[in-house]
């Protein structure tokens, strides 16, 4: 038995960080080119940092334009050979769900990965890898279960519409989720037959080079699936202005993501579909019911993952007739929120990804201070090792000041009260991302009236994001344009090809 199979069912902190004792010192840290482990084409190494110790957990290959190169090369030669990309939907279903397998019986190593490398708590992690495991098995299992179509013709003809991979796609994943948006980014790629190339962040690339393992033993074909670790100025950008890779799947910020469509646009006019940031409103009408439980949501929408997440409920606009007792009971609940060892199991939140985004947290919280909003909770880092920021709460926030319209990506709520729908909902829609919103209310008629009204892709009614892998998820205005889950995330990653055949009479 290895040291690492050694630690079976880790349950406390002790248990967590014996396991992290076996699994550091056999880390892959290579990149995965044309079914091999090697080293970077320019012998680059770039540091993986623990953020909860600041650390160095790892020096991981630094790829760039000589090994997208090299990937992008084999990828093309995969799906010439067909040995996926024309494989049987139930083979294809077949090699998925091993894959799935595989990771079941290395979650606990996965999550630890995930942990050690972006600061967030092995509870929240095992959830991520959870979802990972169940967006594989969803998507594998709807690979025989999107249909083309048969046009309506006459007799002397029929038409046929055919969906057909893509070819090679580029996936790009944030470090916020690593392993979870890598299985919502490769997941629908590989189920419709293409070959992915996934460069995951520079601050979080060891679960995606543990996840090529398992793939490799789950028997995906040579070529099909490879892993560039780098940084998005190197190797991510030769891959987005590659003229052989035919889409970019991209998670991430606003910025990168209009960057890739220019990329795109110099290059081969490659599909990009992009989930960006947001700025997420979370409406809290005074006729809801259980507003203590309304005000453990609306902390845990922002607080989560320490605030590092994309649909973050990060405004929260609450009807003034309840505002200031709502608020309280708001920061009564970040007190059970404070970040803590991501590696105990009772912590809520961690460390922030790294040192660059936390000061650029706390940079937004004195521009709070300076612009004038009302500090309720929080305000200050916490003394000692590693980056964590806790719960930051401020009331009185206009849409004027920089914490209630720029992306913090941090542990940071901002406030606003309203009068009536029509205010609730102009100040919803006074923002530049439409990535997700949140609404609660007893009103039947309120809910369906302002669900249609709010500018965002999802709208989360009397939850927050509680949607399973079922339905699309993605946004509106510059949070982006494609939609993650569901069979929708199948079409597209697929090209539609017209057979119109003449019938002799």
């Amino acid at each position: 038995m290895s040291a690492i199979e050694s630690v079976q069912s880790p349950t406390t902190k002790a248990d967590w960080q014996a396991l992290a004792d076996a699994v550091i010192p056999s880390l892959e840290t290579r990149a995965f080119i044309d079914d091999a482990f090697v080293d970077a084409v320019s012998g680059e190494t770039l540091a993986t940092l623990n953020p909860a110790s600041g650390e160095t957990l790892a020096q991981v290959a630094s790829c760039d334009a000589a090994d997208a190169e090299l990937a992008v090369a084999a990828a093309r030669s995969a799906h010439a050979r067909g040995d996926w990309s024309r494989l049987a939907p139930a083979e294809r279903k077949r090699v998925l769900l091993r894959l799935a397998e595989l990771m079941e019986a290395h979650k606990n190593e996965l999550a630890l990965l995930d942990t050690l490398d972006m600061g967030k708590p092995v509870s929240s992690s095992l959830g991520d890898i959870e979802g990972a495991i169940g967006c594989l098995r969803y998507t594998a299992e709807g690979i025989d279960k999107v249909y083309g179509e048969v046009a309506p013709t006459g007799d002397d003809s029929l038409g046929l519409v055919l969906r057909e991979p893509l070819g090679v796609v580029a996936s790009i994943v944030p470090w916020n989720f690593p392993l979870m948006m890598t299985a919502w980014k490769i997941a629908p790629v590989l189920a419709a037959g293409n070959c992915v190339i996934l460069k995951p962040s520079e601050k979080s690339p060891l679960s995606a080079l543990r996840l090529a393992q398992l793939a490799k033993e789950a028997g995906l074909p040579r070529g099909v699936f490879q892993v560039l670790p780098g940084y998005g100025h190197t190797v991510g950008k030769a891959l987005a202005l590659s003229m052989e890779v035919d889409c970019l799947a991209f998670t991430g910020s606003t910025q990168v993501g209009k960057q890739l469509m220019q990329y795109a646009g110099q290059s081969n006019l490659k599909r990009v579909y992009l989930e960006c940031g947001g700025k997420s409103p979370n409406l809290v009408f005074a006729d809801c019911k259980n507003l203590d439980q309304v005000a453990q949501h609306a902390a845990a929408a922002i607080f989560h993952n320490q605030g590092e997440v994309c649909i973050a409920g990060s405004r929260l606009l609450v009807e003034n007739s309840i505002r200031e007792a709502f608020v309280d009971q708001v920061v009564e609940a970040a007190k059970a929120m404070q970040p803590g060892d991501p590696l105990d199991p009772a912590s809520f939140m961690g460390a922030m990804v790294d040192e660059t985004q936390y000061r650029s947290v706390l940079d937004y919280i004195a521009k709070g201070r300076e612009e004038g909003a009302r500090l309720r909770a929080g305000g200050k880092a916490l003394e000692g090792p590693g980056y964590f920021i806790p719960p930051t709460i401020f009331d009185g926030v206009t849409p004027a000041m920089t914490i209630g319209r720029e992306e913090i990506f941090g542990p940071v709520l901002s406030v606003f009260g309203f009068d009536g729908e029509e205010e609730a909902v102009q100040l919803a829609n006074d923002s530049d991302y439409g990535l997700a919103a949140g609404l609660w209310s007893q009103d039947i008629d309120r809910i369906m009236r302002l669900s249609r009204k709010l500018q965002s892709g999802q709208v989360f009614v009397n939850n927050w994001a509680g949607p399973d892998m079922t339905v699309p998820f993605g946004g509106v205005k510059q949070s982006g344009n494609g939609r993650d889950k569901s069979l929708h995330s199948l079409a597209e990653y697929t090209e539609l090809k017209t057979v119109w055949m003449a019938l002799t009479p």
